[in-house]
């Protein structure tokens, strides 16, 4: 692989995950206007689903007969794998509705210890020494990062749960999105997931919404939400892993990390305090140990 291809590469990861970074905060803004997690989740599902669509035609167009077509098999496999895409944004959305984006995205974070312990589970052998020093760094760097050792600070029970089920989703959708149908292209793995996702988000929607649905928030937040959650950054990251590899674009993407509590920091104008930093970093190194090989070349 040449080293432009990995640059490349470096460039549509760090793009990816930058924008995913900034979701978080645009949410909580919604909220501040007065919009429900419903209304968030189903505008943002329901425009992403148009414009990965719109892609997809595109792309026929495009290529027209060259273009490797989905079977049955792969559509049903990919939607029910996209129903976990549902719940992590699901989850998520609720846990910033609690407490605050910067420790959202650290609770999210913890898909690391999660998907060691999942890959142990499914492969049925124990974790690398490796892998064991990078899950004990990150459960210090939480501790620091949410900032749980100071007293003066209290954390919504309800931001917390729902913060870690949108971890364990999560991590059941990254294993998921890198073993179901990948023969066929990213924008036809993107719709459908989609619309597995979309299927958790309207029963929720439908569940919950009890006021008039406003749907003012298709033009005000949707397609924000839409761009920066489920169009852009699914698109440039499943680009931009091949190139650079899981290792490195595992590292590449931890950048979602300081982007999002740098965006709470400055448009939500939360607090954040030296030590959630030392643990936002402690994090980050776990991740980076997590992904590179120390062997020596002989």
């Amino acid at each position: 692989m040449s080293q432009n291809n990995v640059l490349k590469g470096v460039f549509l990861v760090a793009i990816g995950a930058t924008t995913y970074g900034m979701l978080a905060t645009f949410v909580k803004m919604a909220y501040s206007e007065g919009y429900s997690t419903a209304e968030v989740t189903t505008s943002q599902f329901i425009l992403g689903i148009i414009g990965v669509l719109l892609i997809n035609t595109f792309q026929k167009i495009k290529l027209k007969d060259n273009v490797v077509k989905a079977t049955p098999k792969n559509i049903f496999n990919l939607m029910l794998a996209g129903t976990s895409l549902g719940m992590t944004s699901l989850f998520y959305y609720l846990a910033v509705k609690y407490i605050p984006v910067s420790i959202g995205i650290i609770l999210l974070m913890q898909t690391v210890w999660m998907g060691v312990l999942l890959e142990m589970i499914l492969e049925k052998k124990l974790p690398s020494k490796q892998k064991v020093v990078a899950v004990i760094i990150v459960l210090i760097g939480t501790v620091l990062a949410t900032n749980i050792i100071n007293n003066d600070i209290t954390l919504d029970w309800r931001g917390i749960v729902w913060g870690v089920l949108a971890a364990a989703s999560f991590t059941t959708t990254m294993f998921t999105a890198n073993s179901v149908a990948t023969g066929i292209s990213s924008a036809q793995r993107s719709l459908y997931m989609l619309l597995g996702g979309s299927i958790i988000v309207f029963s929720f929607a439908f569940a919950t919404q009890i006021t008039p649905f406003n749907f003012e928030i298709f033009m005000k937040w949707g397609i924000i939400l839409a761009l920066f959650g489920t169009i852009i950054p699914p698109m440039l990251m499943t680009a931009g892993f091949p190139l650079t590899g899981i290792g490195l674009g595992s590292i590449v993407s931890a950048l979602e990390l300081p982007v999002s509590v740098m965006m709470a920091y400055v448009l939500l104008n939360e607090e954040v305090i030296f030590s959630q930093w030392v643990g936002i970093v402690l994090i980050i190194l776990a991740i980076i140990i997590m992904n590179v090989n120390f062997k020596r070349k002989k």
